[in-house]
């Protein structure tokens, strides 16, 4: 639950960032998220993929931010150009920790035991 706490908390400053500059930030509802998963790694494998699709939508907003002179957001999508290179990078680290485990039972426990440490902390 930390994990999705901290990225709540990362809507809510952009939310306070647009409506604190006079805008009125609008939260859209969002389809349910994919619940079946062949395996461990699939699971990682689209977090990772949706992980680099929320960096190029950062991006785009970065490259808008620039076209349009508009610094002050720049600025302040600084803080979510940063954040999503650890984001990927979690994901990545996951996924070739689950690599060199395989389908080890003794080495999926630890992996279990130790995911919580991967966490970045909120």
């Amino acid at each position: 639950y930390r994990h999705s706490d901290e990225e709540r908390l990362h809507m809510l400053k952009l939310v306070r960032f647009v409506n604190e500059r006079g805008g009125r930030a609008v939260i859209p509802a969002l389809d349910a998220p994919q619940s079946e998963f062949s395996d461990l790694p699939a699971i990682f494998s689209t977090l990772l993929d949706h992980e680099t699709k929320v960096t190029a939508s950062i991006n785009d907003v970065v490259d808008l931010c620039l076209k349009r002179k508009d610094y002050t957001t720049h600025n302040f999508m600084q803080w979510y150009v940063a954040e999503q290179i650890e984001e990927e990078a979690l994901a990545r680290n996951i996924l070739d920790k689950l690599a060199l485990i395989g389908q080890d039972k003794g080495g999926l426990y630890l992996f279990d035991r130790d995911l919580e440490q991967l966490q970045p902390e909120a």
